[in-house]
């Protein structure tokens, strides 16, 4: 199946101070997608219809206070939400995630590992709803391999939370090993029930500690990233 674009689509990629994989991000929406891509600073609101924005990983205000903690208040990051009321798609990837659970776009929260050590390699990742648009090309329970690059990555909610995630089946990705078993050896930061990514309600905003951009050209060994921009080519 290709994933290349039918049509030209545009990409925002918010860029704050401390950011590192924005051209990650750059570069695989733009070579690989064959998007428009618009490299937008954090200090202005975004004003203009987008098919995507997408809050790349690295420590944007070297993670001070608290990971996401002072990028949350960015104009850019404020006017997400009348972003999204015009139909836009948001994707926080690693330090966009922890930005976009500060903010109040995704519930729960990322903390420190568990263990309190940065992990970087590649992690098992299982596909807990197909029947979104950023997981339609994956059948449940898929596992990817993708890798992780962080310090503060373990997902934590209150029960009430972690409740409401499993009814309204916000859950996107689970830490597994190679056969897709969740278990605690998998889980390389102690993330509550082995959570690695999380959905909004309406599915319109996706949050994932692992990096995608990273994992989408055959050059780099491994393109399961690529499944999660499967909504380019509607």
């Amino acid at each position: 199946m290709s994933y290349c674009a039918l049509a030209m689509k545009t990409a925002a990629v918010i860029i704050f101070p401390g950011s590192n994989c924005d051209r990650d991000a750059v570069h695989a929406l733009s070579t690989i997608f064959s998007m428009q891509v618009q490299e937008h600073w954090h200090d202005d609101p975004i004003e203009k219809n987008y098919d995507l924005i997408v809050i790349p990983g690295g420590f944007s205000y070297g993670d001070y206070l608290r990971a996401g903690a002072m990028a949350k208040v960015s104009p850019a990051v404020q006017s997400i939400r009348a972003c999204l009321e015009r139909g836009s798609k948001v994707l926080g990837i690693c330090n966009g995630f922890q930005i976009l659970t500060e903010a109040g776009y995704l519930p729960g929260a990322l903390t420190k590992n568990e263990d309190t050590r940065f992990h970087c390699h590649d992690v098992y990742l299982r596909c807990e709803n197909d029947q979104t648009p950023w997981t339609r090309h994956l059948p449940l329970g898929q596992v990817l391999r993708m890798p992780i690059a962080h310090a503060e990555g373990r997902y934590m909610i209150d029960a009430e939370g972690a409740k409401k995630l499993k009814e309204k089946k916000q859950i996107a990705l689970r830490y597994c090993n190679a056969e897709g078993e969740i278990d605690s050896q998998s889980n390389p930061n102690g993330s509550m029930e082995n959570i690695a990514g999380v959905f909004d309600e309406s599915f319109q905003v996706l949050g994932l500690m692992p990096h995608p951009e990273r994992c989408c050209e055959a050059l780099l060994g491994n393109e399961d990233g690529k499944a999660f921009f499967s909504f380019l080519n509607s």
